[in-house]
């Protein structure tokens, strides 16, 4: 397996691939609430047992398992055996930078939806062509 730190290239191929194509695949690794919500508990610690991650989601210890291969296979989390035991870390601390930020588009986002929302309690209400107001009786 080749691994190569040129950016934009790809780490398991090193075929060269733009940096939009290694970004998105990035993403891809955190497209699914379970591994966001690992990746959150792994930023409020050092490390974190798998035992602790399978009590915080609630998962079968398979799946648990598929997320946490998906966030190795995307770089985002390291794993250390101590003893009988499987520990978890962020691989790299800015990754909980992008959560951090994330979460604080995502409030952004909702305030202006919410906004555009109460917006609408102030527009007429609108009434069809066969005099049917919309309105359930």
């Amino acid at each position: 397996m080749a691994i190569s730190t040129a950016e934009g290239t790809d780490q398991f191929s090193g075929a060269q691939r733009p940096l939009y194509e290694v970004k998105a695949n990035l993403f891809k690794g955190l497209a699914h609430p379970v591994r966001v919500r690992v990746l959150e508990v792994l930023s409020a610690a050092d490390s974190v047992s798998v035992t602790d991650l399978l009590a915080d989601t609630g998962l079968e210890a398979s799946h648990l398992s598929q997320h946490l291969s998906v966030l190795r296979r995307h770089n985002l989390v390291v794993a250390e055996r101590r003893s009988s035991q499987m520990f978890y870390r962020l691989a790299y601390p800015e990754v909980a930078n992008l959560l951090t930020v994330a979460r604080s588009l995502l409030v952004k986002i909702l305030e202006t939806t919410q906004q555009q929302l109460v917006s609408t309690v102030n527009l007429p209400e609108i009434v069809s062509s066969d005099g049917d107001d919309g309105r359930v009786t």
